[in-house]
């Protein structure tokens, strides 16, 4: 039978109640590990709202638990159930996908040297420079989808972690994680993973050899816009896992009770949601490729991409619902398309059953290696036939 991991431990915490009849992940993800509470008998987990907990008269915590901050029992199943669907040993949750990854860079030790990819998440590549900067870590970049470029930078110079994004946001570049991951543990650095846009369900990155897997939870995982949260799931405890768990800890960036239910209760629909949106990105990408006013559609689903062998071989089951256009136009064209949607949101953020557009440029300001021809899609659930048509009145003749 299933245990449930104290998140303050790692030791078990109670037995979840699938056990046997628990025949998949899917099954899992939908009944939330199927607990029942006592003594009403909840289909839905209750809210863990305490803040502190009881000591028995002799001082002892009968509970197993002392202060919300380091181990709040509101968390136990949302981090079990990413446990499991990331196949680690343990799981954290924290109050933003930017917190779970800054508790890993404040884990390093002063001056340990970080090989970054090139196109990532452009927020925290901003943080990776402002952290070389004032000097508490070293910082190399990598062309995220050359392996030999990989090997160079590893053996330039010691290096304590290998940080990968794959699909890369937002041109959707992919690396081969099973190699990068071997050629870090041959330089003696471990790899992380940031997987939000590919999800449990489509890549197991610690399963190829990645030392921790990130989750921005606020997209996919949660997959309805009213959350904001992020995870970090590793393949072992290890010594720099253990530093992250004090950060958390110390550092307070912990997700509220209210927030990791609604995390659980996205989960329960997240292979559906998932599969749904890699279908419709697919189909939109094959359509739009042929759109007159298109220079070109990045999507690791098709096969002009340039990495789509590789996303053949570690995604399983679609290649996520993130999709980028550009403009033959220019900037100006792109500015145009997205003011004209009507069915697409103009927004930030990716992963939910809405589909989004966004021009990535003028969001992310100076210092951008976006293209400012591209437009960002998110494609959400919607049928595609509606979102095609609104792509294409957009787009005009």
């Amino acid at each position: 039978m299933a245990v449930l991991p104290n998140p303050s431990t790692g030791q078990a915490d109670a037995p979840a109640t699938l056990g046997n009849r628990m025949s998949s992940l899917e099954t899992l993800t939908v009944h939330g590990l199927g607990r029942v509470a006592e003594p009403y008998r909840d289909i839905v987990p209750p809210i863990h709202l305490a803040s502190t907990f009881e000591r028995a008269a002799d001082g002892s915590y009968p509970g197993g638990r002392v202060y919300a901050r380091d181990a709040s029992p509101a968390y136990i199943e949302a981090e079990e159930v990413l446990r499991q669907l990331d196949g680690g040993t343990q799981a954290l949750l924290f109050a933003s996908g930017h917190a779970a990854a800054s508790a890993v860079l404040q884990a390093l030790e002063p001056g340990d040297r970080v090989l970054a990819p090139q196109s990532m998440y452009w927020a925290l590549r901003k943080w990776l420079l402002d952290l070389a900067e004032h000097g508490r870590i070293q910082l190399a970049f990598y062309d995220n989808a050359d392996i030999a470029d990989v090997e160079r930078q590893l053996a330039a110079a010691p290096t304590r972690l290998l940080w990968v994004e794959t699909p890369a946001n937002p041109t959707w570049e992919l690396t081969d994680i099973r190699a990068a991951a071997a050629l870090a543990r041959q330089h003696g650095a471990m790899t992380l993973v940031d997987s939000t846009v590919a999800t449990p369900v489509l890549c197991q990155p610690l399963a190829l050899g990645a030392d921790i897997a990130l989750h921005s939870a606020t997209k996919y995982l949660n997959g309805h816009s009213d959350v904001v949260a992020g995870a970090l799931v590793t393949r072992e405890d290890s010594p720099l896992w253990q530093r992250i768990r004090v950060m958390r800890n110390l550092g307070g960036a912990i997700l509220g009770p209210f927030e990791a239910w609604l995390l659980l209760r996205g989960m329960r629909t997240l292979h559906l949601r998932v599969r749904a949106a890699c279908a419709n990105a697919l189909q939109l990408a094959t359509e739009l490729a042929q759109h007159p006013a298109i220079a070109q559609v990045l999507y690791p689903g098709l096969p002009s991409h340039p990495q789509h062998a590789t996303a053949v071989a570690q995604m399983n089951g679609g290649f996520g619902g993130m999709l980028s256009i550009r403009l033959r136009d220019g900037e100006a064209r792109a500015r145009d398309v997205a003011a004209r949607v009507q069915v697409f949101k103009r927004a930030t953020s990716l992963g939910s059953v809405e589909s989004l557009i966004e021009h990535r440029a003028s969001v992310e300001g100076p210092g951008s290696r976006c293209p400012t021809d591209l437009l960002r899609l998110s494609v959400g659930i919607e049928p595609v036939a509606d979102l095609l048509a609104d792509l294409t009145q957009a787009l005009g003749d």
